[in-house]
């Protein structure tokens, strides 16, 4: 089979709107949590979230593309311009059906589906729907758009698997281009939840952090206090390429996607299993995609959202899988980023990335006092990131349903 790389990434996310202000301030432990200024969160149980600023779609977008595209959409399309554009590669010197787009999300149009649904009511229940109503709401829709705009041809979908489905889209983009059906793949993944429906809902899950005194601290992985996950925002993307076509024109390389897999935890619909039995054997699928052993990698971007049974069940999975590994650190950054539910995998995919790349395993924030039920031999990363080298880095990805989506990532 080809052998896929990543030559371009581009993020839009609470911790910045590039790669290099996001990736400045995950190295630098900055929390991005803060009250909600998109609406009155002043009667919801959750008033906080961690929400993208000073984005104007305007500065980054036509006229056409912001009226076609919900917010999650846009999200997507500015990640994936700074990551076509990072990567350089030439469309009009490639056949268009050689590009292909597969974008994860797991709400899509949320945000247009609640505004049409109460200007509906408010408008004592007559018919007058916006004829973009139904294309914005589409969770496919934000793939179509990017290969609308830059005419590509190719395999074009996107993945559904919650908060999995970022490493959805990626584990299907590594393997199209491994079977050789494509030579450059935008994949990654967007969602846009913070709304009044998505805090209202999640907050009746009790899934929410409600530390309203102090939002900044609210996300706390792995904490003996842990009281639930921070929402966040935005979109991150990245450009597989198949190896020789990335090495024939001279491509940045950033890593090589080694390996992926998916499994399922058959036992909830929203709680992970407490003894991480489906990630476990996702972990174990992922190295044996690779062809990697346990004790190759040197580092696990956690998905642990800081909820009491999540982090405690891949704690466990990760210690039954690297348990023997004492050169592995673990680090959960959604502590700073917030949950970006379907854009989760794709953020911390390219986290993994550049902890390859640059040597740097960014930290834990909020963390202070370790769950004792947390397996000891656990290194987590708290506090401050360390300088390590790291040839060999995996994302876990859990989503609602009982997804379990996992990526490896490897210095070329």
């Amino acid at each position: 089979m080809k052998r896929v790389v990543i030559t371009g990434l581009g993020v839009i996310s609470p911790a910045g709107n590039d790669i290099n202000s996001f990736w400045t301030n995950i190295v630098a432990g900055r929390s991005n949590a803060a009250n909600i200024t998109r609406f009155n969160a002043e009667h919801f149980k959750t008033h906080f979230a961690a929400e993208i600023k000073g984005f104007n779609p305007a500065d980054h977008l036509d006229r056409n593309d912001i009226k076609r595209g919900d917010l999650y959409s846009q999200y997507a399309l500015v990640a994936a311009k700074e990551a076509i554009e990072d990567s350089g590669f030439e469309v009009d010197k490639m056949s268009p059906f050689d590009i292909g787009v597969i974008l994860g999300s797991a709400q899509g149009g949320m945000e247009t589906f609640e505004q049409q649904v109460r200007e509906y009511a408010a408008n004592g229940f007559m018919p007058h729907f916006n004829p973009f109503f139904i294309p914005k709401t589409l969770v496919n829709m934000a793939s179509g758009l990017v290969s609308i705009k830059y005419g590509f041809m190719g395999i074009n979908f996107s993945a559904v698997s919650a908060c999995a489905s970022a490493n959805t889209a990626i584990m299907d983009a590594l393997n199209y281009i491994r079977w050789g059906k494509a030579k450059i793949i935008v994949t990654g993944g967007a969602d846009a939840p913070i709304s009044e429906a998505s805090i209202g809902g999640y907050n009746a899950l009790k899934a929410l952090s409600t530390r309203n005194d102090s939002p900044e601290t609210a996300s706390r992985p792995f904490d003996v206090e842990r009281d639930g996950f921070l929402m966040g925002e935005g979109a991150g993307v990245l450009v597989f390429e198949e190896y020789e076509h990335a090495v024939a024109r001279g491509a940045k390389i950033y890593a090589e996607v080694a390996g992926a897999a998916m499994t399922s935890d058959a036992y909830h619909i929203t709680a992970t299993h407490p003894e991480g039995k489906g990630a476990i054997q996702g972990m174990k699928f992922a190295l044996h995609d690779a062809g990697l052993n346990a004790d190759e990698v040197n580092y696990v971007n956690a998905h642990a959202t800081s909820t009491s049974v999540g982090d405690l069940s891949e704690a466990r999975a990760i210690n039954a899988v690297f348990g023997d590994n004492d050169n592995l650190s673990v680090s959960a950054t959604k502590s700073m980023t917030g949950h970006l539910l379907g854009a989760a995998g794709a953020i911390e995919s390219i986290i993994a990335v550049k902890a390859i790349t640059d040597g740097i395993i960014p930290p834990t924030i909020n963390t202070h006092t370790i769950d004792p039920e947390v397996p000891a031999r656990l290194h987590i990363v708290i506090k401050e990131a360390i300088n390590k080298k790291v040839n060999v880095a995996l994302s876990n990805t859990f989503g609602f349903g009982g997804h379990n989506g996992i990526a490896l990532f490897k210095k070329v």
